[in-house]
């Protein structure tokens, strides 16, 4: 189905929980094949973010299940796929340490000393950790000027910025 805006078309019906579920598939296979999965993991797109990109968690309702959820802004065909599948690495790289998996926790803090960026280098990730931070410094805030009707934060990677 696909809906015309003001300034683009979008196609409503790729990035559906499906088509994230197959993200987190693809970046298993490809990036995580040495992590076990402990227990099921299900993705899904949560309440639109601009600060908090994604996280992971064990399900209240089934202690026995892990959810990883990312920004609902993520739908938005503008966002890169290259930059969900960046957030999803992040979340795969707390899972990887023992965080909401089942397994014991590698660290007593999911980012401590730069962990999560050198857990994207040795999967080869580095580059693509990198582009992600500049994405989000330079083009995340363009896109919440043009779409968030709240409170908008100038800069969401800097706290205390309120317009």
């Amino acid at each position: 189905m696909y809906i015309r805006c003001i300034d683009a078309i979008y196609y409503l019906g790729m990035r559906d929980q499906a088509w994230l579920q197959q993200q987190l598939g693809e970046i298993w296979r490809l990036h995580f094949p040495d992590v076990q999965e402990r227990n099921p993991v299900r993705i899904m797109f949560g309440r639109r973010a601009y600060r908090r990109l994604g996280s992971i968690s064990t399900d209240p309702q089934d202690p026995e299940q892990t959810i990883i959820r990312v920004t609902g802004w993520f739908q938005y065909p503008q966002i890169p796929v290259e930059i969900v599948r960046s957030v999803i690495v992040h979340e795969m790289c707390h899972y990887a340490h023992g965080f909401h998996s089942g397994g014991a926790q590698q660290h007593t803090y999911p980012h401590a000393g730069g962990v999560i960026r050198r857990e994207f280098a040795e999967r080869d990730l580095e580059e693509l950790y990198d582009r992600q931070q500049e994405w989000l410094r330079e083009e995340w805030p363009k896109f919440l000027r043009k779409h968030y009707k709240g409170n908008y934060i100038k800069n969401p990677n800097k706290k205390g910025n309120k317009q």
